[in-house]
């Protein structure tokens, strides 16, 4: 269901022919970027935590992973990634679909300052085999995120 709320959220913008679908999964980084042909950078992968009981998504290039020491300094506390069985419950999505779009109201979106590398960018769709190609701007005019933030470093 929830690549079908993403659709629609995109449809809102008339940019739903920029939603792609693939045979093969792209729930990982590794897996989209080798079905859409992209430095694995590229993918804007989303991390799901609980800050305190706030559910927050930090979406963040492929190419990064949190950084322990940022994180805390920027959220106050220890990172507590939310479990994969209560992902669609927090955030409205499943994983590996799990994408900064058509969330949950209460889920609170950070865009990670290693997403400015690119112009390009390809966050995820709602389903482990779906993700939406968007430039850096579209993605900050889109994903409603509350902030940017820096709490990743480089793989």
């Amino acid at each position: 269901m929830s690549y079908e709320n993403v659709k629609k959220y995109f449809e809102d913008f008339d940019l739903v022919e920029r939603v792609k679908v693939f045979k093969q999964s792209s729930a990982t980084v590794q897996l989209a970027a080798e079905a859409i042909g992209c430095d694995v950078r590229q993918i804007a992968k989303s991390m799901c935590f609980l800050v305190g009981e706030q559910p927050v998504v930090i979406v963040a290039a492929g190419n990064a992973r949190i950084d322990n020491q940022k994180y805390k300094a920027a959220f106050l506390q220890k990172s507590r990634m939310i479990p994969g069985e209560l992902l669609e419950e927090y955030i409205g999505h499943d994983p590996g679909g799990v994408c900064p779009f058509a969330v949950k109201p209460e889920a609170q979106i950070y865009l990670d300052v290693s997403l400015k590398q690119n112009e390009v960018v390809y966050p995820g769709a709602g389903s482990e085999n779906s993700v939406v190609e968007l430039t850096l701007d579209e993605l900050v005019r889109y994903s409603a995120f509350k902030a940017w933030v820096d709490v990743c470093k480089e793989i």
